[in-house]
């Protein structure tokens, strides 16, 4: 059942239908995820998905978003109105999520140390193994990349064939993952830095020291920006040189962060504040803050416009 959560917020919809910019928010203690209009601030639908769903991949050259829920490893996916449309079940331990380009899904599996890819509907090309934990997993289209958590590394496959690329020591306990202007980017829990990785060369290039506990990075204006879990803060800094630009104080235990797809800023999702909340990249200013249901995460690449 989807529940609209006000008139206005359904005005919205209709009125931007195909033009909206949309993030698909999980919040883990509410078993829920939320679809929200990024450009009105509103939510428009609150979705229940059960067992406490957290990483996430909003696709919107596809019209969909894939959930994984925690406790159980379930695979949702939902369509852009926030309609349950697929489910698939992998044992606990399912993490990572990642869109591929022709409508299909990596996902992780932390305790079997697996990288799976799926195709549209959720059938399974392959599956290669990783290194022990994988969390994250990002793709540009032609590589795509893990952070194995326990093994302080990153490993890059082809993403046609699986064939394994390069493995790459980084940071401490590496979680999110992303590619950024051909390189990878990786927030390393333990070691309170992101680590800088250029494939072709096969190896870590630089890191760029970070608050307490990185979580998530995203990149919006030249800008690059960290969410650091136990500082409640978010780190920004300048990709080009790693040198640090500013600290933000956010909110209580910020965790999944992206983009906004006009590239003016991101939005930072927090645990404990429960709460969605706008960086203007420019500024470095909070343009807009957004209740959400209890315990949002967002792990993963959660917004997008719609098509």
């Amino acid at each position: 059942m989807i529940r609209a959560v006000s008139a206005l917020a359904v005005g919205l919809w209709a009125g931007s239908a195909g033009a909206a910019d949309l993030a698909f928010v999980t919040s883990q203690n509410a078993d829920a995820v939320s679809v929200i209009n990024l450009q009105s601030g509103k939510i428009l639908a609150e979705t229940p998905v059960g067992g406490a769903p957290a990483p996430v991949a909003y696709d919107p050259d596809h019209q969909r978003a894939y959930v994984i829920s925690a406790k159980t490893g379930r695979l949702t996916v939902l369509d852009e109105s926030g309609a349950v449309t697929l489910t698939k079940d992998f044992p606990e331990g399912a993490f990572g999520l990642a869109a591929t380009k022709d409508g299909g899904v990596f996902v992780t599996d932390w305790y079997q140390a697996r990288l799976f890819r799926l195709d549209a509907s959720l059938q399974q090309l392959w599956t290669v193994p990783t290194g022990k934990a994988p969390a994250g997993v990002a793709t540009d289209g032609r590589l795509v990349a893990t952070a194995d958590r326990d093994e302080d590394q990153i490993s890059v496959y082809d993403t046609e064939t699986g064939d394994l690329w390069v493995r790459v020591k980084v940071g401490k306990h590496p979680y999110a993952i992303t590619f950024h202007k051909g390189l990878i980017w990786t927030a390393d829990v333990r070691s309170d830095t992101v680590s800088v990785v250029d494939p072709v060369q096969g190896r870590m290039i630089g890191q760029v020291p970070t608050g307490s506990h990185p979580y998530g990075i995203a990149f919006a204006k030249g800008r690059g920006f960290v969410t650091n879990q136990y500082a409640g803060t978010v780190t920004v800094f300048d990709p080009d040189t790693r040198a640090q630009l500013a600290t933000l104080e956010t909110g209580d235990y910020p965790e999944g962060i992206a983009a906004l797809p006009d590239g003016s800023g991101v939005v930072v999702a927090h645990w404990d504040s429960n709460n969605l909340v706008w960086i203007d990249a420019a500024t470095l200013s909070v343009t807009h803050e957004l209740d959400l249901p209890d315990g949002p995460r967002a792990f993963g690449e959660f917004t997008g416009r719609q098509h």
